[in-house]
């Protein structure tokens, strides 16, 4: 069993690694003071931040998230743009902008995906205040969304929000032994929670925090052809004798359990680690339904019949209100023109 699976069971075998642990937990205290006492800085950032992160490893709902602050800010006629790290590329020269024609292996599945869905700008750097300074310096941001970077200390942060799913913390203790980067007590220092999926199913150590929690779900019904570009509805592959999934996230079952709740019958589902990078021996002969990410890199190897599916990110009204509130409380020059 893969460590990762271990997180979320009661297998006691975790325990063996305990003095990694004890190690990792003693060193994101000292980083954690050094910040805190002034000696490492952070930096202030020329920008409205809103940090999109998580306090586990591994992917939970963060993109959706990004796309939607994304598309409600340019909605407002703000001038907006996302920071990412770009893991996973293969780019060695920062900041780096975004472009159509970077492939995912160079810039990120993840920044490739949020590009070519908003048409923002969109820059990876693992030094994330220089990004920020090149997203507001040179490309005239007013706000920056960064897709992950919770615990990256050195990036200013007006708003910070944790977004997790309905595994929650699994067996709630820190890496290795489980899957936390940092422990519970940090829910109670970020100004918001976003549930994906049923928030009920979640322990009320994680959902009764100081900070409002919201519910999100995840929204999709039409699939899109890899190579035409054709948009089908769930029907249409009802007459399909062999349809089968893949996904490459972080929690592949969200993705086939959303397919079975569309109706779908699957012939088989195949699991590849997040961040995977897909060759043509990876791709099934039969009909094939994947994830959105997933489909940024199996593009250049899909045949006739690969299908994603799009999932846009539904919050509350009164999510996009607390998101107001912090930005007329933020004292940035065009708060006054579009609040």
């Amino acid at each position: 069993m893969h460590i990762d699976k271990m997180w979320y069971t009661s297998d006691k075998r975790v325990w063996l690694l305990w003095p990694l642990t004890l190690l990792f937990g003693l060193l994101s205290c000292i980083r954690r003071w050094l910040y805190r006492v002034g000696i490492k800085k952070r930096h202030q950032g020329p920008a409205f931040t809103i940090v999109v992160g998580n306090i586990t490893v591994g992917g939970n709902g963060k993109t959706p998230v990004v796309i939607a602050l994304v598309e409600y800010f340019k909605s407002q006629g703000i001038a907006v743009g996302v920071l990412s790290r770009g893991f996973g590329g293969s780019q060695t020269h920062f900041p780096h902008h975004v472009q159509a024609s970077n492939r995912p292996d160079e810039v990120g599945d993840e920044p490739k995906l949020i590009a070519a869905r908003t048409d923002v700008p969109v820059v990876i750097d693992p030094k994330r205040a220089r990004g920020a300074d090149h997203l507001a310096h040179v490309l005239g941001c007013d706000v920056i969304v960064c897709d992950d970077g919770l615990q990256h200390y050195g990036l200013h942060r007006d708003v910070e929000l944790v977004v997790m799913d309905n595994r929650g913390v699994g067996n709630g203790h820190l890496l290795p032994m489980g899957p936390l980067r940092e422990g519970l007590w940090r829910l109670d220092t970020v100004h918001g929670i976003i549930i994906n999926g049923d928030k009920s199913a979640l322990s009320p150590a994680i959902t009764q925090r100081a900070c409002p929690v919201y519910q999100m779900a995840l929204k999709g019904n039409q699939f899109v052809n890899l190579k035409s570009g054709e948009r089908v509805d769930v029907g249409y592959f009802n007459d399909k004798k062999s349809a089968v999934a893949l996904a490459g996230i972080g929690n592949p079952q969200r993705f086939f359990s959303h397919l079975s709740s569309m109706g779908l019958v699957l012939d088989d589902t195949f699991v590849f680690p997040d961040h995977h990078v897909f060759s043509a021996a990876d791709i099934p002969t039969r009909t094939v339904l994947m994830t959105e990410k997933d489909a940024v890199k199996v593009a250049p190897l899909a045949h006739h019949d690969c299908w994603y599916l799009p999932v846009d990110a539904q919050l509350p009204p009164s999510f996009y209100t607390f998101i107001d509130t912090r930005l007329s409380a933020a004292d940035i020059a065009f708060k006054k023109d579009h609040l």
